[in-house]
């Protein structure tokens, strides 16, 4: 049998800033791969940072601190190789670095070559792209690293395998978006084939701010064919075995092979993580939200109870003389069935004190959708006021497909710290529920059937307003997440009117999302880093 050669993946999450925390972490899981008998550990792409570090970079301070944590890190690292990512300070901007660690010392540094600029990522505001190809020797074989975006483009495998590597080693920071992990193979498929060399890709898993990172570290041999993959979403060290000989690396030992997810079950997982992770790294005591009967308060309930437990959570059901009786009804049921403290607070005297408040001046005036977002502006001081008392971060509950057209109150309810469905479509949320429900009942089947409505005025349902959603969201893909011009759309089969007045709605309503609560991507193009447009604008 031929001789082995074993590298631990460090599949983990990292907080952003939390220097003394992060090496801590490393250092762990060091002492744990050495123990299994690995030769070298690989970490994420800026694990000691944490991942983006944003604005952090442009202090000198933190840089200082940074190198000064790693090279505490690195005196307490003996008998394995650990490659840990960092920011590196050098003359101008810092460089987006792997250090090889061994013998208690920082033995060799990599840069990384390829900084995206595109979507979420900036990396050439904060780095400058390394020239050199990294090469280190681990037990008498020559091993290349990359960083993320240098094994998603042609050249920088490549250029490893033609200077001698027979191995790449890549530590990356990849966000989840639906299908990326598919695309995520096909590029390193290519990149393997290219190269000749297999390539062990390490991911970042967890949840920071807007972004989810999502894991799925894998093994992929010379042929492109994936010969161990992690799981989705999980913190884990797991070994990789590799054939040695003479030659240098031969075919990597088949291991286990985690199953991909379905679309549904994994944007599900990383909405759960986005809440998780945001909610318990800012050390919020808890969640709270408005339990409408409407069928994106049920979902955000049920994903906030699957992220932080039915005792972190509690819900507040506030009737207006508007709100069907069964809608309170499904609201007490699905909190019951979850387990959640819930509170039955009527807006009524509120909202009658504001009419009366200004009677007066809005004398002779027509009714409008002004009384209508002073029931949502009520509801939004009750849930402010619960989560200030509470200490327990107000989650919103409007989706995507709103968001784009507007159709949503400043300061009501859009009011609130995080919003898990800032990015999820309006039929994506019919689809998580009934996935969800597949998994226990907990959304009663009247939310998921009923049409929806605000309940701000008699017999409202959101189609007085807007398109069908399957249509308006068809719009809106093609709008936001495609950029096609609106006479493309139109030239697609959709209704000129509509698309002209949906185009139009999401224009106008750039300020309102500027307002809004941050949220989990995970859609190609989500509003915020991905889609910066002016709010004051002549052109569209």
């Amino acid at each position: 049998m031929k001789p082995t050669l074993a590298i631990a993946i460090a599949q983990a999450d990292f907080l952003v800033g939390d220097l003394r925390g992060n090496a801590e972490r490393i250092l762990t899981l060091t002492q744990e791969a050495r123990e299994r008998g690995a030769a070298a550990i690989v970490f994420p792409e800026l694990c000691l940072s944490g991942y983006p570090p944003e604005d952090l970079l442009l202090r000198p301070h933190f840089l200082d601190d940074v190198a000064c944590a790693l090279h505490g890190l690195a005196r307490q690292i003996e008998g394995i190789t650990a490659l840990v990512g960092f920011p590196e300070r050098s003359e101008g901007l810092p460089a987006n670095s792997a250090a090889v660690i061994r013998h208690g010392q920082v033995e060799a540094v990599y840069r990384k070559q390829v900084l995206p600029n595109y979507g979420v990522f900036d990396e050439k505001r904060y780095f400058q792209p390394g020239q050199a190809a990294g090469l280190f020797d681990l037990d008498g074989v020559p091993v290349g690293l990359g960083i993320c975006e240098d094994v998603w483009v042609q050249g920088p495998v490549e250029r490893a395998a033609a200077a001698g590597a027979r191995l790449m080693l890549a530590l990356n920071a990849s966000p989840y978006h639906i299908d990326k992990h598919t695309e995520r193979e096909r590029v390193l498929r290519q990149r393997a084939r290219a190269s000749g060399i297999p390539l062990v890709y390490v991911n970042l898993s967890g949840g920071q701010d807007e972004l989810v990172f999502d894991g799925g570290s894998l093994v992929m041999n010379a042929a492109g064919e994936v010969t161990q993959r992690l799981a989705a979403f999980s913190h884990e060290l797991a070994l990789v075995a590799l054939q040695t000989g003479p030659g240098g690396i031969g075919e990597p030992v088949p291991g286990a092979i985690s199953p991909d997810q379905d679309e549904a079950a994994s944007v599900y997982q990383a909405l759960v993580t986005g809440i998780r992770d945001y909610v318990q790294k800012n050390h919020f005591e808890g969640a709270v939200l408005g339990l409408s009967g409407g069928i994106d308060s049920a979902l955000t309930l049920t994903l906030a109870v699957d992220a932080l437990g039915a005792d972190a959570v509690e819900v507040l059901l506030m009737p207006s003389r508007y709100t069907a009786d069964m809608s309170i009804e499904d609201a007490r049921l699905q909190a019951e069935a979850l387990g959640v403290a819930h509170h039955l607070i009527s807006i009524e005297p509120a909202y009658q004190t504001f009419l009366s408040l200004l009677a007066d001046s809005f004398q002779g005036l027509p009714t409008d959708t002004t009384e209508e977002n002073l029931q949502a502006r009520c509801r939004g001081i009750l849930l402010m006021a619960f989560s200030n008392k509470k200490r327990k971060i107000l989650l919103t509950t409007g989706n995507k497909s709103e968001m784009s057209v507007g159709y949503a109150t400043l300061y009501g309810d859009m009011a609130g710290g995080f919003a898990p469905l800032r990015d999820v479509p309006k039929m994506q949320v019919y689809r998580l529920a009934a996935y969800r429900n597949g998994l226990s009942p907990v959304i009663p089947d009247r939310v998921i059937e009923r049409p929806p409505s605000a309940e701000l005025r008699p017999d409202q349902t959101d189609q007085d307003s807007l398109p069908p959603y399957p249509v308006l969201d068809a719009i809106l893909e093609r709008y936001i997440e495609q950029d096609q011009a609106v006479e493309a759309i139109i030239e697609a089969g959709f209704d000129e009117a509509e698309v002209r007045r949906v185009t139009r709605l999401v224009d106008q309503n750039e300020y309102k999302r500027r307002q809004a609560p941050p949220g989990i991507k995970i859609t190609r193009r989500a509003f915020g880093r991905d889609r910066r447009y002016p709010m004051t604008r002549g052109y569209g």
